[in-house]
């Protein structure tokens, strides 16, 4: 299915591109979270009228974006859990507890936004985490996992 993209999507292409993805993706993904289009002459001609409103609305989204990075960076968040004496955790760390915890710090981040190179933290330490607030802004965070007292 032939769609156009109506803001950038990582490994997909920037706004305004005519991207041909599978019908699924599209139809379940894309077009209900309007961040595409089908792509019918109609719809081409639409987008052409609205393209610079719709830049405009992507860079302020890309600015508030960066400064949330900006605050972001260098972040060290704490986040207690039960772990053994070997220093391994009784579950883990995943990207909900993170989020929850920079909630606590004041900012809002979803946990799609937090990527964990290497899957959910096991064990107690520092660990390096990246937070993508949007597709161009990645921002590298530590969380510090240490054990509960009981």
């Amino acid at each position: 299915m032939q769609v156009i993209l109506l803001e950038k999507i990582a490994n997909l292409g920037n706004l305004g591109d005519v991207v041909k993805v599978k019908d699924g993706f599209a139809r379940n993904y894309l077009i209900p979270t309007r961040r595409a289009r089908r792509a019918t002459d109609a719809a081409i001609q639409e987008f052409e009228t609205r393209r610079a409103e719709l830049e405009r609305a992507a860079s302020e989204k890309l600015a508030a974006a960066q400064t949330v990075g900006e605050k972001l960076a260098g972040q060290v968040i704490s986040i207690e859990q039960k772990a053994g004496v070997d220093g391994r955790l009784f579950g883990s760390v995943t990207n909900f507890d993170i989020a929850e915890g920079l909630k606590k710090l004041g900012f809002e981040v979803q946990k799609a936004q937090i990527r964990l190179p290497s899957g959910p933290l096991k064990t107690v330490g520092d660990h390096a985490v990246s937070v993508a607030p949007h597709t161009d802004v990645v921002v590298d965070i530590t969380v510090r996992v240490v054990a509960e007292a009981e």
